[in-house]
């Protein structure tokens, strides 16, 4: 019977699950909801094939000898555009994407967000201090890369909050009985990005759309289309990661009470305690399934030529093979080789994004409430982003003695 990746149950707490699988089977039938039937790695020395081994392919349609689904008229317009994004499609046509929109996310442009980022995050702090119990997901870890990311692309102040709420809606209709809600939000945040682009081109702006827009590698440029599946890439991707990695990171630190008196003692553990929030906590779980081109042979076993991959890199993570006492949260971690962001050509391009919005992050939490602590039972959390990403719904604090 293929396991099932979208109940609560596994979703409250996957590890067990995933030590099993590790220890019994290389290749485990999996159900990822709406997208279908899957066989999952979920050891980390397979993981690391299927992310490096290019006969394992991002498009589905080279596999499966289907037709592509950016060439069908029934798909809705969003998820057309999204077929041809970065992360699903291989080289040649991935490496010529990648290196036009890695003009956009150069170390300087990241690191010229730090000061605005710590901007944004006192003022949500403060907000949220002056309730008894605050929601660290409601009131800092969404608000905080979501207002960064409206920031960094350049949305007028006047559309944010419609951005805002388009986004939330994209994002947290992920349930299958929600499909229509986030069909409709795709369509009109589809249409909110070609407008936007429009604007940048007649007005650009010191701003990431305007960058795009302008990038240029030995005269190619992006299409609209590309440009528009590279903004839903930055949101669904980009945004949801630092999302789960502030509110899952910082329930790691509340669990562990002797961990988290270690990195008040010490700051300058910040950088290591965000490598093992990452590994430990797991903001994605799977990312973009594989398709084998070929039959591929793996240790003992072969995967079949047109084979769908889950390739699980929450599980890799915590691979007692790899990780001394993985099951164990220690920010004092070593060599920590984590695949949190993936690996290969698809390495996550905004990971430098992600790991500055952490640091300053919980350098602002951990410094304005060095006594925060949890305002409820922690079975009575509720998880969610089924199947590929794992984060919290609420987490109440208390954040002052």
């Amino acid at each position: 019977m293929a396991l099932k990746l979208t109940t609560k149950e596994f979703q409250y707490d996957p590890y067990p699950t995933y030590e099993e699988l590790r220890k019994h089977s290389r290749l485990t039938a999996v159900k990822l909801g709406l997208l279908g039937d899957a066989v999952m790695v979920t050891r980390y020395e397979d993981v690391v094939t299927v992310l490096k081994d290019p006969r394992f392919s991002n498009e589905r349609h080279k596999a499966l000898g289907t037709k592509d689904l950016a060439t069908m008229w029934w798909i809705p317009g969003p998820l057309r555009v999204l077929a041809r994004s970065m992360v699903l499609i291989d080289d040649p046509d991935h490496a010529r994407l990648r290196n036009l929109v890695h003009k956009g996310f150069t170390p300087r442009r990241i690191q010229q967000l730090e000061k605005r980022i710590e901007a944004i995050s006192y003022t949500l702090l403060d907000a949220a201090a002056k309730k008894p119990v605050a929601d660290l997901m409601e009131d800092f870890a969404r608000p905080l890369p979501l207002t960064v990311i409206s920031e960094m692309m350049g949305v007028p102040p006047d559309d944010q909050r419609r951005f805002h709420k388009l986004m939330n809606g994209l994002i947290n209709n992920s349930q299958a009985h929600n499909l229509l809600s986030q069909i409709f939000s795709g369509v009109a945040l589809n249409c909110f990005f070609r407008n936007l682009i429009a604007l940048k081109r007649k007005q650009p702006g010191d701003d990431l759309i305007t960058v795009l827009i302008q990038a240029e590698d030995q005269g190619e440029r992006l299409s609209e289309d590309e440009l528009v599946a590279m903004l839903f890439l930055l949101l669904l991707a980009g945004h949801e990661t630092t999302v789960n990695l502030i509110g899952s990171g910082t329930l790691a630190l509340l669990e562990h009470s002797e961990q988290k008196e270690k990195l008040l003692a010490d700051m300058s553990l910040l950088d290591g305690a965000i490598e093992e929030m990452l590994r430990f906590t797991n903001p994605v779980h799977h990312v973009a399934q594989r398709y084998a081109l070929e039959d591929v042979p793996l240790v003992g076993y072969t995967v079949p030529k047109g084979t769908t991959v889950a390739v699980g890199i929450a599980s890799a993570n915590r691979d007692e093979a790899v990780f001394q006492n993985a099951d164990q949260f220690d920010i004092t971690r070593t060599n920590n080789r984590h695949v949190a962001f993936g690996l290969g050509i698809h390495y996550c391009l905004g990971a430098p994004l992600a790991r500055l919005e952490a640091k300053v992050a919980f350098t602002a939490l951990l410094n304005s409430f060095p006594h925060l602590k949890l305002a409820a039972p922690v079975e009575s959390l509720e998880w969610r982003g089924a199947p590929a990403m794992r984060g919290l719904k609420h987490l109440p604090i208390s954040l002052n003695e």
